[in-house]
């Protein structure tokens, strides 16, 4: 790979931190919120499903994993089995749709209304 595309991977990986840094802060401080609530599950979902807002949030939630993970476990397995070339960049990249696919399918599943 060339340099400035290593450039480029390292700032959308550095992005991607400060973005789930972000999303992980909300969401967990909204869950601790809903349960010392008494909300159950059900009530939850009922507040959620059809919110735009929501939906926008965890679509930003997913796609930042997707970013996030394949270029940090790509670097993991170049750092570990000293594996390079375009194999891995297969890999990484069919992990990152893969995380991408099955993010959002949940996400349209909740936010949705339908079945995950």
């Amino acid at each position: 790979m060339s340099r400035r595309t290593e450039v480029l991977l390292w700032g959308a990986q550095r992005v991607s931190a400060m973005v789930l840094a972000l999303c992980v802060a909300v969401h967990l401080l909204t869950m601790i919120y809903a349960v010392r609530s008494g909300l159950s599950a059900a009530e939850i979902l009922g507040r959620t499903q059809g919110s735009s807002g929501w939906f926008l949030f965890y679509t930003v939630f997913v796609l930042a994993v997707a970013i996030h993970a394949p270029i940090g476990l790509r670097t993991i397995i170049g750092e570990t089995i000293n594996a390079r070339g375009r194999g891995i960049e297969v890999f990484v990249a069919f992990t990152g749709i893969a995380l991408a696919a099955w993010g959002m399918r949940a996400v349209i599943g909740v936010f949705g209304g339908g079945a995950a």
